[in-house]
């Protein structure tokens, strides 16, 4: 997956879309990312022993496909390209620009 946990993304569809946001986790299995501050769900909880029960504010999975990583240098959204450095590792590299994503 070509996206990873701490990328600076843009929502490209959904709800949200528009919003800017910091990737919290990545689901590879099933394709999903989650955004912090995006794709706000109520989730209602039952009281237990430990924890008080309520409605409570929690973000959602996204498809990845439905975002695109924003490159640090550039600012600009776009699908990173995987490129093999001199060394033999594997960099993601901006479309635009041509500089690493770190």
């Amino acid at each position: 997956m070509i996206i990873k946990k701490k990328d600076t993304v843009l929502v490209l569809a959904g709800k949200d879309k528009g919003k800017k946001g910091e990737v919290k986790s990545v689901n590879p299995g099933k394709n999903k990312v989650v955004v912090a501050g995006v794709n706000m769900i109520s989730k209602h909880t039952k009281p237990t022993q430990n924890k008080q029960g309520g409605i409570i504010q929690m973000e959602a999975a996204l498809d990845a496909s439905n975002v695109a990583v924003i490159c640090g240098k550039c600012k600009k959204a776009m699908t990173p390209k995987v490129q093999v450095s001199a060394d033999g590792k594997k960099v993601r590299v901006c479309r635009k620009c041509n500089e690493p994503i770190i």
